[in-house]
């Protein structure tokens, strides 16, 4: 009871915390700082260690990301060239690259009729030629079809077909090969056997149905470290430069079996072959290979000149092998390592000469072969008409059409101007197609 005299007073105290001086303040800031280094450091040891595993099972942003493929286009022969500098003095006896080919060449077919071939020079010979193969192989892989099918008791059985693919570009997100169209025909899935063995998941990037070729993509991430280290793009060479009676080497598939490889010469190279939408060589061998299984050939710099086609095979040229040129098609190849759709009109043609214009013919384009059921034909032109301007601008060669419509997209409208012959004269006709897709 208060104001009692057995009351007990206790002692109360406020407890006061003592003023934050700089001192303090300095040491709290030292220690926060001290802390957020070792999780600082912690955080990025873990992230090093744990990220390649995560990108190996989850993948990653970084190595999925498409990285566009750029192929450099070939100058055509004769094609004009901006002039080099030089000296006043020399340019006048400075010889023509033609003339100075034809020098060279003259040069070498002197020394070749006194050179004696020994047994030591033909083996050395043949030892550049299959290292050569070898390390081109690095490049060669086996792309394996597989197809889905059920027996005759509704079994599940799959089959796979073998085709040889070429390594033609290799970035960080993924390997690019370039194979036959029928490795990837009616293909339920595609695995890619590399030439050490490792076998990856390949998918299907782009086709071109009109040259029977297909580009296949395998992500570098389904690929191992090793075989990473021992793939090889194989490089594209120039085929503006093979001429009749050059050493060539054929790899991939020409005896019929993936990593197989052949030699022979080029003996024949035709100009001005018409194809849909336009112009391009063809190259003759003088040895038999594997058209279906994939060939390819190349020069003896180990570049990848161009591969086997039955596109061009007629009852004239049953036991010859024709190869399509890589420089003509490179354009087109860029697109399909992109995985873009490659613009398809659908007309074949050659050029007006000065003969067929003294007989009336306009300049432009003469149209042999309207394709059935491609954008032209279904637009309404017809064989014999004179395709004389795209898009307003005169057009006078189907290599200049060709060359526009490698810079246009599947889906995009083309005007089109052509002349048709009537009674009387050429009667101006105005197209407007859609672009599309080969």
């Amino acid at each position: 009871m208060a104001g009692s005299p057995n009351e007990k007073k206790f002692m109360r105290e406020k407890i006061v915390k003592p003023p934050i001086n700089k001192r303090r303040v300095a040491g709290r800031l030292l220690c926060l700082l001290l802390v957020a280094a070792v999780f600082g450091v912690v955080a990025a040891v873990t992230f090093a260690v744990s990220r390649p595993l995560a990108e190996k099972y989850f993948g990653s942003e970084t190595a999925s990301a498409e990285i566009p493929i750029t192929i450099a286009k070939d100058a055509e022969p004769g094609a004009q060239t901006a002039p080099m500098e030089t000296m006043k003095e020399t340019a006048e006896e400075a010889l023509q690259p033609d003339e100075l080919r034809e020098e060279i060449q003259e040069i070498v077919e002197e020394e070749l009729k006194e050179f004696i071939w020994t047994p030591e020079q033909i083996a050395g010979a043949q030892r550049v030629m299959q290292e050569i193969c070898q390390e081109a192989d690095k490049g060669i892989v086996t792309v394996a079809a597989v197809r889905r099918q059920v027996d005759w008791f509704d079994n599940p059985v799959e089959s796979a077909g073998q085709y040889a693919g070429v390594i033609v570009a290799i970035n960080p997100s993924e390997a690019v090969i370039l194979t036959g169209e029928q490795a990837v025909q009616e293909a339920d899935a595609l695995n890619v056997i590399f030439g050490d063995g490792n076998i990856a998941p390949g998918e299907i990037k782009q086709r071109d149905t009109v040259a029977h070729l297909a580009a296949i993509r395998v992500k570098t991430a389904d690929i191992t470290d090793s075989t990473m280290n021992w793939i090889k793009a194989v490089e594209l060479g120039n085929s503006y430069t093979v001429r009749v009676g050059d050493p060539v080497l054929a790899v991939g598939s020409p005896s019929g079996r993936v990593h197989s490889v052949g030699q022979g010469l080029i003996s024949y190279v035709a100009r001005n072959v018409q194809v849909a939408d336009g112009q391009t060589r063809v190259l003759y061998t003088d040895f038999d290979c594997d058209v279906e299984k994939g060939t390819f050939l190349l020069n003896l710099s180990g570049q990848l000149i161009g591969w086997a086609t039955e596109q061009f095979k007629n009852d004239e040229t049953p036991d010859v092998t024709m190869i399509m040129p890589v420089s003509e098609y490179k354009g087109i190849l860029q697109k399909m390592t992109n995985g873009e759709e490659i613009p398809y009109v659908g007309i074949m043609g050659l050029d007006v000469s000065e003969s067929m214009q003294a007989s009336g013919i306009p300049l432009g384009i003469y149209i042999t072969d309207c394709i059935a059921e491609g954008p032209a034909y279904s637009a309404g032109i017809q064989n014999g008409d004179i395709l004389t301007g795209v898009n307003g601008e005169t057009v006078a060669s189907i290599r200049e059409f060709q060359s526009r419509l490698e810079d246009k997209k599947a889906g995009d409208t083309l005007n089109l101007t052509v002349r048709r012959k009537g009674i009387d004269a050429y009667k101006e006709i105005e197209y407007s197609i859609t672009i599309g897709a080969r």
